[in-house]
């Protein structure tokens, strides 16, 4: 047998089925681009018959998509079949994939009949839809739970009237990967003509062995996983592309397999599906969760510096990752903190290291995790403000909507404490007045600009502060987890640099 894999990809159908995950024409447009490009073999584009805007997907994508087959679902009923042929038929390599209920609960209470009428069903529908193209896939809705013989019969029929593709899905999460071995091992043991169709594996997590169960399929001789961008789908939702895909990359010596998929799209894949459906990606997901290249714990990140294999199986950049992230926290050491600023581009005297140091873990016992960008702006402002004459000692301000606001400031002045309370219309507006009745300047205020440097309600704030006099403009920035505390350092900051170039000026007029 071949060793190459066909990975289906049904985000647009079974996982638009998530309740809450619909999408639009637009975006579905988008995902399908998403698809094509990164190598996805088959895209279930969507399901013609269930409305005209499902239709019209369907018909778009056949006509955009250059080299996936499409493909569109239909139940067992002429019409669904005519409607998914119309839909695909513009596409370079059209598909339709239709199914029926097999298992006894779902004849009996679902379909409402009996087995020789649903394997006539099964004759009629295949040989329909390949009248229409030369691609047809069947599937025997919960196929886990049907009777092996009967099965067996259903699987027997659907090839000889003209399917390509035999889909067993395990459609409610139901079976396990040594169950799911032997059933695609039997079913291709006795079937007489199964080496004349592709057998393909479709299995839904709702006992959390989707992945593995796809594997032990796929192990058994089936040669298509059935999968969506991040899992996405009915109830606990499908087998998850990116992680089957990575299994069978990363265990060559045990899943020797191939695949067409650039592994570097996933990342952006997932990102895109997040977004579109505005699921969002569990941090701990593999593959493509925020922390899978993440590590936090001291241990770890000795045992990443010295060699990465250590604490990872695969390299971020083969997922699409820029970079494995030694996440900083209140545990991070030393050695760990200085590596983190190498990497940044920093070198620091030990009298500076000493200090960001301080200042980085008084931070990380406020914050629950701090970012590259966080130390970045921790350190610029430590080595703009090492020489400053004045700094921030203490802040106090009340605000709220019974002003005015009150703020109470202490500052180091060139080695002496000063202390001074005042109001303003805003607690910046006091802030700033307070520092100007401690410092009494000329200074216009230019510009005051805030933004997060990283996500959540603890994010620190990086505050910009313009300061101009006598043709002279200069700017100070400060970040802190507090708005008031940064916007009163990046004024001293400005405000100190103003003073300094002034005092350079007036030197060099001297001379």
């Amino acid at each position: 047998m071949s060793d190459q894999v066909i990975i289906f990809d049904t985000t647009l159908r079974d996982g638009e089925q998530c309740p809450g995950a619909t999408m639009t024409l637009e975006e579905k447009l988008q995902v399908a681009d998403m698809l094509d490009a990164m190598g996805v073999d088959v895209i279930e584009a969507g399901f013609p018959i269930a409305s005209n805007g499902d239709f019209e997907a369907v018909s778009l994508i056949a006509k955009r998509v250059q080299n996936a087959v499409v493909a569109g679902l239909s139940r067992a009923a002429p019409g669904d079949i005519d409607r998914a042929g119309e839909a695909v038929k513009h596409a370079k390599r059209p598909r339709i994939h239709t199914f029926i209920s097999t298992s006894p609960v779902h004849m009996k209470y679902k379909l409402q009949k009996s087995p020789e009428e649903v394997l006539e069903m099964v004759i009629a529908q295949v040989t329909r839809a390949r009248n229409l193209v030369d691609d047809v896939e069947w599937s025997c809705e919960d196929g886990t739970r049907t009777e092996p013989d009967f099965l067996v019969r259903c699987v027997e029929a659907a090839i000889k009237a003209g399917a390509t593709t035999i889909n067993i899905p395990d459609t409610v999460g139901y079976t396990v990967p040594e169950e799911h071995y032997e059933l695609f091992k039997m079913v291709r043991e006795r079937v007489p003509d199964a080496d004349k169709a592709i057998f393909s594996v479709h299995c839904h997590n709702d006992l959390g062995m989707a992945v593995a169960n796809s594997m032990a399929g796929v192990k058994a001789g089936a040669r298509q996983i059935e999968c969506t961008i991040n899992g996405i789908g009915e109830r606990a939702g499908n087998t998850a592309l990116e992680e089957v895909v990575m299994a069978m990359k990363t265990r060559e010596d045990v899943l020797p397999f191939e695949c067409n998929i650039d592994t570097t799209m996933l990342t952006r894949a997932s990102k895109l599906v997040s977004a579109i459906t505005s699921f969002p990606v569990q941090y701990n997901k593999a593959i493509v969760g925020r922390n899978a290249f993440a590590h936090e714990s001291g241990i770890h990140q000795d045992g990443m510096l010295k060699h990465s294999q250590t604490y990872e199986i695969m390299t971020p950049e083969s997922v699409g990752v820029s970079k494995t992230s030694l996440v900083m926290g209140k545990h991070s050491g030393r050695n760990a903190f200085k590596d983190k600023l190498k990497q940044l581009g920093y070198q620091l005297t030990d009298n500076q290291m000493q200090d960001a140091f301080t200042r980085f873990k008084d931070l990380a016992d406020r914050k629950k995790e701090v970012y590259d960008e966080d130390i970045e702006a921790l350190v610029d402002e430590n080595i703009a403000t090492s020489q400053d004459r004045m700094k921030v000692l203490s802040l106090l301000v009340v605000a709220g909507t019974m002003g005015p606001q009150v703020c109470t400031l202490s500052l180091d002045i060139e080695g002496e404490h000063k202390t001074v309370q005042s109001v303003g219309n805003g607690p910046v507006d006091a802030t700033f007045n307070a520092i100007h009745m401690l410092v009494p300047h000329e200074a216009t205020l230019e510009l005051y600009q805030v933004h997060a440097v990283t996500e959540g309600t603890d994010a620190q704030a990086e505050v910009s502060v313009r300061l101009g006099h006598d043709g002279m403009s200069v700017t100070g920035r400060a970040a802190h987890p507090d708005t008031l505390v940064a916007s009163a350092k990046a004024y001293l900051t400005a405000l100190n640099k103003l003073m300094a170039r002034r005092d350079r000026v007036h030197a060099q007029a001297a001379e």
